[in-house]
């Protein structure tokens, strides 16, 4: 089930701050919603696969644009 997008910007954050927001940021929503994060950390590149594993969200899709990625996130569980 895919409910609900949500964005996230952590442009310009850098490590811990991008995944500890999207941590914030999904805590409210509901099951299946989704959250495009966009980051320009080169730690995202490797604490976002790392995060959504560890609690247990689906990472649907990592992409670039320019010098940001982006990532879509499920909300699972």
């Amino acid at each position: 089930m895919i409910g609900m997008k949500h964005t996230l910007d952590a442009t310009d954050l850098l490590c811990p701050l991008p995944v500890l927001k999207a941590r914030k940021r999904l805590q409210p929503l509901n099951v299946g919603d989704l959250l495009e994060m966009r980051a320009n950390d080169p730690a995202a590149i490797v604490d976002v696969p790392h995060f959504c594993a560890e609690a247990g969200h689906a990472l649907i899709e990592t992409r670039e644009d320019g010098d940001v990625q982006i990532y879509l996130i499920r909300k699972d569980g």
